[in-house]
C-alpha cells in the first residue's frame, strides 16, 4: 500500500525524475501517514555547507509531504554509527548519508543493507557496502578547476600551499587529486606545503599561521573548503601578507561569497549543497516508488570570482 501511494505522490508532484526548481515555494504538502520516512545523517551542522544541504533536503521533503529525520554526526564517526543505528531502529524507509569518513561509514552501510534499507550517499561516498545512488559534484574536476585558476593568477610560476580536508573523506581525496594533477604538470610551480586542517576554519587559521612562518615566498593557497581558506585569509591578514597571495576555496558558502565580493578571497568553486539535499530526497523517493535511478548523479560546479559573484 505504501509503495502504491508513494508512486502516485511522486508522479503527481514531479511528473518525472526531478522536481522542477520552479516548483519551490508553491506550497507544502502535509505528511502522508502512509508515506515513507527518510533518514538523513549529516557529517556536521557546524558548517554552513552542510546546513544548506540539510535545508535543501528538508524543503524537498516538505514539498513532497514526507517525513525526514535528520541527525548530526558532529564530525565523529562513532556518533555517526550510533545515529544511523538509531535511524534504522526507528524504521526509516531509506537512508541518506553524508559520511564523516568514507571508510568508517562502511559498517553502517552494511548494517542498513542487512536491514533491507536502501542507502544513498550525498557529497561524500562510502568505501564499502551497497549504495543505490551517490549524489555529488565532481570533486576531482573541481580541484582541477581551482588549480588552473590559481596557477593562472600567479603567472604560472612560484610556490603554493594546500590546506587539506578531513583525511579519509572522498571530498578531500578527490579535490586534492584534481588539484595536484594540475600542479604536478606545471614545471614552474612548486607545492611547498600540504597540511590537513580538517575542513575547519579555526584549524585553517592555525595551520596556515605555521605554514606562513616556514614559507616566506608563498604566492598562493588552495583549501579543500571555504572554512579553511577563510581561516587562512585571517592568518595572512594578521601577518601582513594577505595582499601578496592568491586565495582559492571550495563550496561557495555565504561567508566565502562575501569575501569574494570584498576582494579578500579570489575565487571559490561553487557547489550546490541545497540541490544535493533535494536530489537526495527525490532520488530516494523515486527508488522506493519503483522508478529507475542512476548510480551516480552529478551536480554542476562553477568557479565564482569577482566578475560573477553577484549572480550568486
Amino acid at each position: 500500500m505504501k509503495r502504491t501511494v508513494l508512486c502516485i505522490l511522486v508522479t503527481a508532484l514531479m511528473g518525472g525524475l526531478v522536481l522542477p526548481a520552479a516548483a519551490a515555494g508553491r506550497g507544502e504538502k502535509e505528511a502522508d501517514s502512509t508515506a515513507p520516512v527518510l533518514g538523513l545523517s549529516v557529517s556536521t551542522l557546524n558548517n554552513m555547507f552542510f546546513v544548506t544541504l540539510r535545508d535543501g533536503a528538508q524543503e524537498a521533503a516538505r514539498e513532497l509531504g514526507v517525513q525526514l529525520l535528520v541527525v548530526d554526526s558532529q564530525d565523529d564517526p562513532t556518533r555517526e554509527a550510533s545515529n544511523i543505528q538509531d535511524l534504522l531502529q526507528r524504521g526509516v524507509s531509506a537512508l541518506l548519508i553524508n559520511p564523516t569518513d568514507s571508510d568508517a561509514i562502511a559498517p553502517s552501510v552494511h548494517r542498513a543493507n542487512q536491514s533491507g534499507v536502501p542507502v544513498f550517499t550525498i557529497d561524500r561516498g562510502a568505501h564499502g557496502g551497497t549504495v543505490v545512488s551517490h549524489i555529488a559534484s565532481d570533486n576531482v574536476a573541481g580541484g582541477s578547476l581551482a588549480a588552473e585558476y590559481l596557477l593562472q593568477k600567479i603567472g604560472g610560476t612560484g610556490e603554493i600551499a594546500e590546506l587539506q580536508g578531513i583525511p579519509g573523506t572522498s571530498a578531500a581525496r578527490d579535490r586534492g587529486a584534481g588539484f595536484n594533477s594540475v600542479v604536478s604538470g606545471s614545471a614552474h610551480v612548486r607545492l611547498v606545503a600540504a597540511q590537513t586542517a580538517n575542513f575547519n576554519r579555526t584549524e585553517g587559521l592555525d595551520v596556515f599561521q605555521n605554514i606562513l612562518q616556514a614559507q616566506t615566498n608563498l604566492k598562493g593557497v588552495f583549501a579543500h573548503n571555504d572554512e579553511m581558506i577563510l581561516g587562512a585569509i585571517q592568518a595572512a591578514e594578521a601577518a601582513g601578507r594577505a595582499r601578496d597571495m592568491i586565495f582559492v576555496g571550495f563550496d561557495a558558502v555565504e561567508d566565502a561569497l562575501t569575501a569574494v565580493a570584498d576582494g579578500k578571497l579570489h575565487a571559490t568553486v561553487a557547489q550546490k549543497p541545497a540541490e544535493m539535499g533535494r536530489l537526495g530526497v527525490i532520488t530516494a523517493l523515486n527508488y522506493l516508488a519503483g522508478k529507475p535511478v542512476e548510480s551516480s548523479i552529478p551536480v554542476d560546479l562553477q568557479l565564482v570570482t569577482a566578475e560573477n559573484v553577484d549572480h550568486f
